[in-house]
């Protein structure tokens, strides 16, 4: 007990002790291994110099973009992922500063890929090292802290089960102890008990009471997103004299912004038009032959402004129902073979690549909803039509974060979220991060559970009769 709580003082230094482990753990196999074909790379050179630079510059990146090697606040899969598409991102800009340097006289000043079967070799060998640390350093993590004692606090009618079904998932960091009302008389007593709190599914005001008695018990506090949380992301501290406010200005696109936004989408589309070409190929012969249909499938979806476009997809579903604009359900028998294969890998999204080029869609923003799905969302949610401040992109934070069955107030406020921290960082951030969609494709493409969609289909339902009555009225 006594070296456990010794190890828990020193946790911080411990845990940047791993990150200097992990990067060791990159770097060594790649200067190691290139070195074998590069002489260079093993002695003090300059191009050891700048090939390392660049490595460690795009090391630090992409654990920007990706997370990290961070030890305890993730599961080892989703870090092995990260690092897998990091170290793939490192190794090709150190390797494009490798070949570089090797332009010189001895090579009659021409450019020359450096050895990629070397690089790969040193790709499998960094990945393997970091899997077994992966592995390893979380296992004693979490044999030195044990998982944090949890109280949950909501308010009769939230759908607590899916936020449980969540957190359940982190068992080893997280322990549920209790759940408590937010009216509850003895919620302070509660809240001294354990060591974190959420608060979930409550307004600003009726959480304030429990988030100040936690922040005077210096308590970790945890708390769902509501429309004034979202203004405040884009808030800043000012003062005038001695009296502080908060200011959050309305937020905008420069124009310098969107000529870049617009360069970046026009660039990047039309190179992954080219890249992709083959697969365009074979996935409209595939839907063909299954059963001679159309290969595209349009659908009207709503962008910037509420205009309303048509949205250009590779049908993953049976011809006859393609008028049937209705949420997709699990185990939906709609579905083709081949719909269901490149739905689960996002390859029916590509062709929205074309509405990019056509200023339909951007690279990044929030996901194209249907028509039908505004019209119910927002007679529940009105803050929805906030999500037409940006353009619908291809990529996202509901797209990344969310999945198919994404509740539409939490998928709102992931796209809220990006609108009010919109920045060409955040962008390209997302852009990468898009990558680590393709290592979970089952959580990725969640579909709507039968009841989830049955509820949708009686909303709807419910607005065309009111509508109708507000005819007859008439």
């Amino acid at each position: 007990m006594k070296k456990q709580k010794t190890l828990q003082r020193f946790s911080h230094s411990l845990l940047a002790l791993t990150r200097a482990a992990a990067f060791l753990a990159a770097a060594l196999p790649y200067f190691l291994i290139m070195g074998q074909r590069y002489f260079p790379l093993l002695n003090l050179s300059r191009t050891l110099a700048v090939t390392a630079l660049a490595f460690l510059m795009a090391y630090i990146f992409m654990g920007r973009v990706y997370g990290g090697f961070d030890i305890g606040k993730r599961k080892s899969k989703p870090i092995i992922y990260s690092q897998v598409a990091a170290l793939l991102f490192t190794d090709l800009i150190a390797q494009l500063f490798l070949s570089i340097m090797l332009s010189n006289e001895t090579s009659d000043n021409r450019f020359r890929v450096a050895n990629l079967w070397f690089m790969l070799l040193s790709y499998a060998v960094q990945i393997l090292l970091l899997i077994i640390l992966t592995y390893a350093l979380n296992a004693l993590y979490f044999k030195v802290h044990a998982p944090s004692k949890c109280l949950v606090v909501s308010k009769e009618g939230t759908d607590i089960q899916s936020f449980l079904k969540e957190i359940g998932k982190f068992q080893k960091q997280f322990q549920v102890m209790a759940e408590a009302d937010w009216q509850d008389p003895d919620l302070e007593q509660s809240i001294y008990q354990n060591d974190i709190i959420f608060f979930y599914g409550l307004t600003p005001a009726e959480r304030a009471r429990g988030v100040l008695y936690s922040y005077r018990k210096k308590k970790d506090i945890y708390y769902s997103m509501e429309l004034t949380d979202i203004v405040a992301l884009r808030s800043e501290t000012v003062y005038f004299s001695d009296k502080s406010m908060i200011a959050s200005p309305e937020r905008y696109m420069s124009f310098e912004q969107r000529c870049i936004k617009r360069g970046m989408d026009l660039v990047l589309a039309s190179f992954a038009l080219v890249l992709l070409s083959p697969v365009f190929l074979l996935t409209a012969l595939a839907i063909k032959l299954e059963d001679g249909g159309p290969v595209f499938y349009r659908q009207e979806r709503v962008t910037f402004g509420g205009r309303i476009f048509e949205v250009l997809k590779f049908r993953s579903m049976r011809a006859e129902e393609g008028g049937k604009h209705v949420s997709v359900s699990k185990d939906d028998d709609r579905i083709t073979k081949v719909g269901r294969f490149i739905r689960k890998y996002r390859i029916d999204e590509f062709p929205q690549l074309i509405n990019i080029i056509k200023s339909d869609m951007s690279i990044v923003g929030p996901r194209p909803e249907m028509v039908e799905n505004v019209e119910k969302y927002t007679a529940e949610y009105p803050e929805f039509v906030y999500r037409e401040r940006a353009k619908a992109g291809l990529t996202g934070m509901a797209q990344i974060y969310g999945k198919y069955n994404t509740s539409p107030k939490d998928k709102l406020m992931l796209d809220l979220s990006y609108i009010e921290q919109f920045s060409i960082w955040l962008d390209l951030k997302l852009m990468f991060r898009t990558v680590l969609v393709l290592f979970t494709p089952d959580e990725s493409t969640e579909a709507f559970a039968e009841d989830q969609s049955s509820s949708a289909d009686a909303l709807t339902a419910e607005l065309t009769a009111d509508k109708a009555k507000e005819a007859a009225d008439e």
